[in-house]
């Protein structure tokens, strides 16, 4: 399953990323902010319009604020 599609307020751990989905500069920034594989996971909001973009992750003491698109690279399992 994807981070896109995942329940709010549920932990999840970070299975994989497809990295070449994404921009060589999302990439780098949602690296250096600790996502990948092995990270624990959780949405804590979601956007309200159409989109529901942006989507509000925590990840370790942070929260940080991540595209659909680049949820839907994410693959998750409960944890």
């Amino acid at each position: 399953m994807t981070l896109d599609g995942f329940d709010s307020g549920r932990s999840a751990r970070i299975i994989g990323v497809d990295w070449a989905s994404l921009a060589e500069d999302e990439a780098k920034r949602l690296k250096a902010l600790g996502v990948d594989e092995g990270a624990e996971v959780a949405i804590v909001h979601r956007g309200v319009f159409g989109t529901r973009d942006p989507i509000a992750l925590r990840l370790g003491n942070m929260t940080i604020a991540i595209r659909r698109a680049h949820a839907h690279a994410i693959s998750v399992e409960a944890a």
